[in-house]
């Protein structure tokens, strides 16, 4: 006997013959019944029984119905679908049962179900006649509401299944533009879920004209009335057993290629582009912005109702909740906020926005409480980490997108959007989709796109996180330069030092979501408040107690400092990495902090080299030394050396 072979397909592992001996036999039980109708089909008189009068009649009658279940399940099933993707509330764990439910109740109980609830003995039915004279039983009304109530759910599964898959980022980021939550929805939402859509609505309307069981419980046999294709083919399996087996390859082809053009889409999940992006292009030299009292027409649009004012706006906000702080700022004003992860940094901007209930923030701008507003009335404008640019929309419409939410005009938004492109140096790409950009130049679009809107406050969350560095320094400089002539205040979470240092004004240090530190960007270099702070502008940062002749660290051991502070006092010791010595000796002289310790680690910054070393004496401690001395030295992961600070070389900051 010949033993069973399953091919291997590349150089995959062999498929288990004890898994692909049941895989087969189940595809045999799927295939054999379609197999048998096609075999039992009498093609010499297909086209006969096909163009029966009643089964024309029947297949006018099923296409009428289809139709009509598939526009019900669209107006009802969407917003139930965006319901339960998009809003938390009690009780949504029954509503999506309830949904499934048609899918696993036998069909003829649902028709019963629906005869007792619509019926004119029914919960309702007596009241649809007497006050509409709508009486749905043996009325095509009736096979309609039962072909509706069997095919919707798979329209709401489908659907719920693609809004799970969008981030809402792209929906609030359309809000802090000015979209009111209709618009948002039409105009983002669906657009970007329309595969789920048309999935849904396909197998919905397949579901619908093969709908049986409850139609014929429900709304009756009644040829022209409700006498569907499915109905027909019961009663020609009775009279006509070949043309029955001809009706039923008509609806198998149907419900065939419906499935074939979905290929397998079921959940409809949001397509990505299919075209791939091309090379990054250079990126051009930035352009300056035209300060701040340059006309509408320069600097785009006017927007309506006497929102383009060309104003100057303060910012005023208390933020209660997860983030605590209170914050004022002039017009003109960048704020860099930094903190580790967790430390309430995005908490932060959506509650200026209007967008988590984590924290609420009573915000006021210029003169304007917007603190009731809705995040679309806000006049606030986020560009997210990874821009958001909606991807259905080209450069051109994505930035004309915050205006025309506004009320500008189609034609003057474009211009303006063009402008505003032009200023950051990629109106040539106006015309192609996000996928088509670069990092560099996608950001710059989403940086045009908030500013054509002429915001009164703009949060940017690390906007320049995902590029390279090249293209970083260049978005920089254009950021930099647009940002000088703003005329409200700008928020920028980074974790950049070189973004905090040449973009803001200040620097807003958050810890567990209070604040820790908030100064210019000079004084927070020179006296950070934070171990993470200081470790993110480059230097070792050892917190302690001070003693008599230094501090007393909280890791253990003891650094000696030139200037400590009082006995007892919380401090923070820093240390630059340039003002750490490295031997391989035990070294003598002058430094009066020594200790031993091991290389772990040796990477590049710049035309220099940072070398961690660990130490059973002493925390982490990093140097930074050139290449040509880790050469001498024979600096390697693993060996063994020593390293030495000076007790000035040592900064002391009370915490």
């Amino acid at each position: 006997m010949k033993r069973l072979r399953v091919r291997r397909s590349g150089n995959g592992p062999r498929t288990p013959v004890v898994l692909a001996v049941p895989a087969l036999l189940a595809v045999a039980f799927l295939v054999l019944p379609l197999v048998g109708v096609l075999a039992r089909t009498d093609w010499t008189s297909f086209a006969e029984h096909l163009t029966q009068p009643g089964t024309v009649q029947a297949l006018k009658l099923s296409l009428l119905v289809s139709f009509w279940a598939l526009g019900l399940s669209l107006l009802l099933g969407v917003p139930l679908a965006w319901l339960l993707a998009r809003v938390p509330f009690r009780g949504k764990a029954l509503v999506r049962s309830l949904v499934l439910l048609p899918m696993v109740l036998p069909p003829t109980v649902g028709g019963v179900a629906l005869l007792l609830a619509f019926g004119r003995r029914g919960l309702l039915g007596p009241w649809l006649e007497s006050t509409f004279g709508i009486t749905l039983p043996f009325h095509t009304s009736g096979a309609i509401v039962a072909a509706t109530f069997v095919a919707m759910p798979f329209l709401v599964i489908s659907l719920e299944g693609a809004l799970g898959g969008l981030r809402p980022r792209y929906e609030e980021t359309a809000a802090s533009l000015g979209a009111s939550p209709v618009r948002v929805f039409f105009t983002v939402t669906l657009p970007m879920v329309a595969p789920g859509l048309l999935a849904g609505a396909a197998l919905t309307w397949a579901r619908a004209l093969g709908e049986f069981g409850a139609t014929i419980t429900f709304a009756g046999n009644l040829p022209g009335t409700t006498q569907t294709l499915p109905l027909q083919v019961y009663l020609l399996l009775q009279e006509e057993p070949e043309a029955a087996t001809s009706v039923s390859l008509l609806l198998l082809a149907i419900a065939m290629a419906v499935l074939v053009a979905l290929r397998g889409r079921w959940t409809g999940t949001p397509a990505s582009p299919r075209r791939p992006a091309p090379a990054p292009e250079p990126e051009p030299a930035p352009e300056p912005l035209p300060g701040p009292d340059s006309s509408p027409e320069a600097a785009g649009a006017a927007l309506p109702d006497g929102e383009a004012d060309g104003g100057r706006w303060a910012l005023r906000a208390e933020v209660g909740g997860f983030t605590e702080l209170a914050l004022d700022a002039d017009p003109g004003t960048t704020i860099a906020v930094v903190g580790p992860n967790g430390a309430g940094k995005t908490t932060l901007l959506r509650a200026l926005l209007g967008l988590t209930p984590r924290a609420h923030a009573t915000l006021r701008l210029g003169d304007a409480d917007v603190t009731e507003l809705p995040p679309h009335r806000r006049r606030v404008a986020w560009v997210p980490q990874d821009g958001a640019l909606f991807p259905h929309l080209s450069a051109l419409s994505n930035t004309a997108y915050g205006l025309r939410a506004h009320g500008v005009p189609r034609a003057e938004a474009r211009r303006a959007a063009q402008t505003w492109l032009d200023r950051l140096g990629v109106g040539r790409l106006s015309h192609r989709r996000p996928a088509q950009l670069s990092g560099g130049q996608a950001q710059r679009v989403a940086l045009a796109r908030a500013l054509a809107t002429r915001p009164r406050l703009l949060l940017l969350d690390e906007p320049l996180a995902a590029l390279d560095q090249t293209t970083r320094a260049h978005v920089r400089h254009t950021l930099r330069s647009h940002l000088a002539g703003f005329g409200g205040v700008c928020l920028i979470v980074t974790h950049d030092p070189v973004e905090a240092v040449s973009l803001a004004d200040r620097v807003l240090v958050l810890e567990d979501g209070r604040t820790l530190q908030d100064a210019s960007p000079g004084e927070v270099s020179r006296h950070p408040r934070s171990p993470w702070v200081a470790r993110m502008l480059g230097s070792n940062a050892w917190p302690g107690a001070a003693s008599a002749e230094g501090l007393a660290l909280d890791g253990g051991g003891a650094l000696v400092a030139a200037e400590p502070p009082p006995p007892g006092t919380r401090a923070l010791a820093i240390i630059a990495p340039e003002a750490v010595a490295v031997h391989r000796e035990k070294p003598g002289g002058s430094p009066r902090n020594v200790w031993p310790g091991t290389v772990r680690e040796i990477t590049a910054s710049g035309s220099r080299l940072r070398v961690l070393v660990t130490s059973d004496r002493a925390p982490d401690l990093v140097a930074e030394i050139t290449p040509q001395a880790a050469a001498e030295l024979g600096l390697a992961d693993g060996v063994s050396v020593w390293t030495g600070v000076k007790a000035t070389e040592v900064t002391v900051v009370t915490l």
